[in-house]
């Protein structure tokens, strides 16, 4: 056994791994909802059963209210690197993740420079190499998500990104839209498009409403963000390919996809697990920590993504986990660069509003299956690839708990419920101490 501490992580290479008393929670299991031993040999699933002896090789995993999953796949996350690197590097990141929960990141291609070619799509699966949480890119879909030119879809697609999109900017030539969805469709490639319009946003900074008004704030109109999707959903009607929307916020969104779905359409959605929490009721205080991209909504629209998630509307939940670096968000509220970060809080937000089988499926199995992914299960003979939670935690979370090198969080000293212990995968143990 090597082991290797970083933070509060212990890190350790082992042959065999034994998972004591964990409920499954994988309805794709022969053995969901029950409490199992799993025996781990040589990073596959070699025996499951209700009570297996551990031996003086194994490396035992026993921890309180112990409950495994499938790994966690975020299919929204930033990390800085290349070019930001004070806000965060890809191997902190990663690791951050892995304490998170996470086996698995789709990382934005917002660096410096932008992740539109085939090479910056090899750094980035390059400085992940043989880390606990693999990375995926997601490429550009325009050279410099500069929203004019296409970028090479195809090459970045056979170096290894798994979909295409300009991170939180949104393609405004219609044209530009509908060859990209065409053009993806030659090789099975995966489109995002950021549901904002830009002439109808404008310089607003918040939601346009009742809060926006009285605190002298640029209004967002949610028409903003429904307009894009509407115009989206009929490019992909006449187009065909797939489309993902990333991150709506509204109820009108909700309806508007839930709509596309029962006519056919291959479009799917995810919405940041902050959305469902936070409304812009926050706003009150100036706190920057709260300026979102698209902007916190209303007490109603977090209640209809909640309905969308368990209806089966929206497909996945993301932390959008997006560092800034203090210069840049301790800052006046106008001036400050959108962006919270997510990874550390993400299972007891949602875990919060959700119930953990409401949700399981929409971090793990859903969005491995929209972006190409191989789905896993947790039965012998898989390859293990693991999240470790106990469900019923309660805790408040502050500033001590946060190991990303940015501190942009929302969430400090609110409680949480629900804790990560860690993971296993590729072939590693990754557990909090």
């Amino acid at each position: 056994i090597f082991v290797f501490r970083n933070f509060d992580f212990k890190i350790l290479y082992t042959m065999s791994t034994l998972i004591k008393s964990a409920t499954i929670i994988d309805s794709s299991s022969p053995y969901h909802k029950q409490k199992k031993d799993i025996l781990i040999q040589d990073g596959c699933i070699k025996k499951i059963d209700s009570n297996i002896p551990p031996k003086e090789e194994y490396t035992i995993v026993e921890r309180e209210n112990l409950h495994v999953s499938c790994g966690w796949f975020d299919t929204s996350v930033s990390f800085g690197e290349p070019g930001y690197e004070e806000r965060e590097t890809i191997k902190n990141g990663l690791l951050v993740a892995a304490k998170s929960g996470f086996t698995a990141v789709a990382v934005n291609a917002n660096t410096n420079p932008i992740i539109d070619t085939k090479s910056a799509v090899e750094f980035l699966i390059h400085k992940a190499h043989n880390s606990a949480t693999k990375l995926y890119p997601i490429a550009a879909l325009t050279k410099r998500s500069e929203g004019i030119e296409m970028a090479e879809l195809y090459d970045m697609q056979q170096s290894g990104a798994i979909a295409f999109g300009d991170y939180k900017k949104p393609i405004a030539n219609d044209n530009l839209m509908k060859i990209s969805l065409l053009y993806a469709q030659n090789f099975g490639g995966l489109v995002l498009s950021f549901p904002k319009n830009k002439a109808i946003a404008g310089e607003g900074i918040a939601n346009e409403g009742v809060n926006s008004t009285k605190l002298g704030l640029k209004g967002i109109p949610a028409l903003a963000e429904e307009l894009q999707i509407a115009r989206d959903l009929f490019l992909l009607e006449y187009t065909g390919g797939k489309l993902h929307i990333p991150t709506i916020s509204t109820a009108k969104s909700v309806s508007l996809i839930k709509k596309a779905k029962k006519r056919g359409l291959e479009v799917s959605c995810s919405v940041a697990v902050h959305h469902l929490i936070l409304t812009d009721d926050e706003l009150h205080a100036f706190d920057s920590n709260y300026k979102t991209n698209p902007p916190l909504r209303t007490n109603a629209d977090c209640k209809a993504l909640i309905k969308g998630i368990k209806a089966g509307v929206i497909d996945v939940i993301t932390s959008d986990h997006n560092p800034i670096d203090i210069e840049h968000k301790k800052v006046e509220f106008s001036e400050a660069k959108d962006g919270t970060i997510g990874l550390e809080t993400f299972f007891g937000t949602a875990n919060s509003v959700l119930m953990v089988e409401e949700f399981i499926e929409n971090i793990s199995s859903k969005p491995r299956a929209i972006f190409g992914l191989k789905t896993t299960t947790i039965a012998e003979g898989e390859i293990a690839d693991i999240s470790f939670f106990n469900p019923k935690y309660i805790y408040t979370f502050t500033k001590e708990h946060l190991l990303s090198t940015s501190k942009n969080s929302p969430f400090i000293n609110t409680k949480m419920n629900g804790k990560v212990y860690g993971i296993f995968s590729n072939n590693q143990l990754i557990l909090n101490s």
